[in-house]
Formats: C-alpha cells, structure tokens, sequence
C-alpha cells in the first residue's frame, strides 16, 4: 500500500513547541520530521516566552495550555502583549475550546494531535 501524502517543505521556517511532557513532544516531533522545519522548544510557559523574544525567526508557537511555572494561556497573554501578531495555537486534552479561542491564540488543536489535523492548521499560517 502506497501513500500519495505530499508533506510540505517548511525548511524555511521555524516553530516554537511549548510542551512540559517528552512524549507528546516527541510525538509532535515526528509529525513533522518531514517537513523539514527547524523546532525549538520550552518546557513551560515562562520559557516559552522567554524563547519567543530572544528568536525573532520563530514564526509560529505550538503552546501546551498545561505547564508548570506559568501555563500556556498566561504564557500567550504575555507574548501577545510583547509580540503582537505572534502565531499562537493552542493544544491541549481538556475541553478548552471555548475558554481559550480567543484573542491569546490563533487556533486550538486537541490531544491526542494527528497528522493530519496539524499539517493542515499549520499550513493555514506556513504556507
């Protein structure tokens, strides 16, 4: 059985994956391995914000709303007030959807996250 998936090449991009837990970042990891795009990552939302202002070329951030230290939605609040117009996507197990689809976050994907689901929600912002 052959696959006619076609990933895309976002070689020129990088993310920023704000994830507290190795596998689900692991797991993120592998989804995208073949689109070639350069991965950064934050263990908690402090980090998070920390690593979003020191690198300007992170153009989109994969944010955890559960992490120690400062959560993911405290997080984006804080990179919006000092990155405005940040891609910011939310991904979480927890019904959030209505609390947090506001104006901290550009989209929300839910846990466990499939291929599918995020190649597609990412490409409305990388491609």
């Amino acid at each position: 059985m052959t696959s006619d998936f076609q990933y895309p090449d976002w070689s020129e991009h990088t993310i920023l994956i704000a994830e507290d837990i190795d596998s689900n970042f692991a797991v993120l990891s592998a989804l995208l391995q073949k689109t070639n795009i350069r991965i950064l990552r934050a263990h908690n939302g402090e980090e998070a914000v920390e690593t979003s202002l020191l690198n300007p070329s992170v153009r989109l951030i994969l944010m955890d709303i559960s992490m120690p230290c400062c959560d993911g939605i405290e997080a984006s609040r804080q990179i919006r007030q000092q990155l405005p117009g940040k891609i910011v996507i939310a991904q979480t197990a927890h019904d959030f959807s209505s609390v947090i689809a506001g104006e901290n976050f550009d989209a929300f994907l839910r846990k466990p996250i499939r291929r599918k689901q995020l190649l597609e929600v990412l490409s409305l912002y990388l491609s």
